[in-house]
């Protein structure tokens, strides 16, 4: 039942993409898709994105409606900025691996460090509290270590604990993990539906 429902929807969608190709003169443009052959039949085959559905989430007040709105808006705006971090993580170590030496190591991590502060500290000024912290708990699930571990393998473990000491200071940890099973579960919902484009 699934395949045959399957099988239509991809013949509605080749057929919905020739007619939208008709021209002013009548002419039909054809299009090139993938196609796999089933029982001797060749069928084009157009692989869909993953849909992810969850239970419809039911407020309680306007407060908790507010929260999950400002929540969305957070992991909107900090989510491409974790991305960016991990990105420049698995990079700077790659690069780190081909140098030859401890020193040549150093020279090129504090090249690092300051174009990321040159390029990083205007945007970081104008997150929020709450969206610095979100970030934190982002970066720990992009790279799967948290921004203190990421800081002290980089940086060394001095650098690591004067900015652990800093974040302290206004009641945040570069230690904190990120747990989408358990405290981390609407942050997760969120971030999976906005990476798929579905919010």
């Amino acid at each position: 039942m699934k395949k045959t429902l399957y099988i239509a929807l991809v013949l509605f969608l080749v057929f919905a993409m020739r007619t939208k190709a008709q021209t002013h003169s009548g002419t039909v443009s054809m299009y090139k898709v993938p196609v796999c052959v089933y029982n001797g039949d060749t069928i084009p085959h157009i692989t869909l994105r993953t849909i992810y559905v969850y239970p419809e989430l039911h407020f309680k007040n306007k407060r908790q409606r507010k929260y999950y709105n400002k929540l969305v808006r957070d992991v909107k705006k900090t989510l491409p900025l974790a991305k960016e971090v991990n990105r420049a993580v698995i990079e700077t170590y790659e690069y780190l691996m081909t140098l030859p030496d401890e020193k040549a190591r150093e020279r090129h991590i504090k090249k690092v460090e300051k174009g990321l502060k040159e390029q990083y500290t205007p945007r970081m000024k104008k997150l929020t509290f709450s969206q610095g912290k979100l970030l934190i708990k982002l970066v720990n699930r992009e790279c799967n270590q948290s921004s203190y571990q990421l800081v002290k393998a980089f940086m060394g473990p001095f650098k690591a604990g004067f900015y652990q000491t800093f974040a302290a200071l206004f009641g945040a940890s570069l230690k904190k993990e990120y747990h989408p099973e358990d405290e981390d579960k609407l942050t997760e919902r969120v971030v999976v539906l906005v990476e798929n484009g579905q919010l």
